[in-house]
């Protein structure tokens, strides 16, 4: 998967169209190059799992 690929899934947790994001790390880059240009990137958060498959919510942060 590609960061463009990303940046669409990124919105669309943002929105709530998905509840998460399963990244592998394969392809970790792609989806960090287009995490690190959102400004809500706060409220995107990790959780790692098996084999370095990391799980992305959407939690909105307060400033």
């Amino acid at each position: 998967m590609d960061s463009q690929q990303y940046e669409q899934l990124l919105e669309q947790l943002v929105a709530g169209e998905i509840s998460e994001i399963t990244v592998t790390p394969e392809s970790f880059m792609a989806f960090r190059a287009a995490w690190s240009k959102r400004s809500d990137r706060k409220s995107i958060v990790g959780e790692a799992g098996l084999y370095g498959k990391i799980l992305y919510t959407f939690q909105k942060v307060s400033d």
